[in-house]
Order: structure tokens, then C-alpha cells, then sequence
């Protein structure tokens, strides 16, 4: 099981630097998908930015949960999914408000 958890770990870490270089934005969903109008209205390297911080912070999150299974600790793992339950409702809030993203 711990090699989910490296491998699940990585994967943000590394989504978190492609992320951080401004690359990759076709990886965000609903931006993705949107029109090249709805595009131009957004700053992709904010976007991107924005996106790099969650990811490393998911990374956080699920180095607690991955802690769980190396101590066996079951505190670790509840207390790492309240933590990245309340990452991703801040984010979700923090993302769409205040249209911080848009040109």
C-alpha cells in the first residue's frame, strides 16, 4: 500500500512543478474544454500558478495520509482527509472568487 502512496504523492508533486512553470494548463479541467474566447479572458500563468499551490498543498495533505500507513496510525489518515477535505472547499472558494485569475 505505501507504494500507492508514494506514487499518488509524487504524482502532485510533479503536477505541482509543471504547474509552477506555467506549462500544463491544458490539464485544468473546465479550462480545457472552454472556448478560445472564454480563454482569452483568463490569465493562464496565474491559472497555473494558482494551480501549482493546490497541488503541493495536496501533496501535504497526502503526506499525512501516507504517514498513516507507515505508523499505523489511523488518527493520521482521518486527520489527513479532513485536511485535504478543508485544502479543496478554501481552495474551491479562494479560485472562485474575486475573479483573481481573469486579464
Amino acid at each position: 500500500m505505501i507504494i500507492v502512496h508514494i506514487f499518488v504523492l509524487a504524482l502532485f508533486v510533479v503536477l505541482g512543478i509543471i504547474f509552477a512553470m506555467g506549462k500544463g494548463a491544458n490539464l485544468i479541467a473546465g479550462y480545457n474544454t472552454s472556448f478560445p474566447e472564454e480563454k482569452a479572458k483568463y490569465d493562464e500563468k496565474k491559472l497555473c500558478k494558482g494551480m501549482s499551490k493546490l497541488m503541493l498543498a495536496y501533496a501535504l495533505c497526502w503526506l499525512v495520509i501516507a504517514s498513516s500507513e507507515i505508523f499505523k496510525k489511523t488518527s493520521l489518515l482521518w486527520a489527513g482527509i479532513a485536511l485535504f477535505t478543508v485544502v479543496t472547499i478554501v481552495a474551491l472558494i479562494y479560485m472562485n472568487t474575486g475573479n483573481r485569475y481573469k486579464k
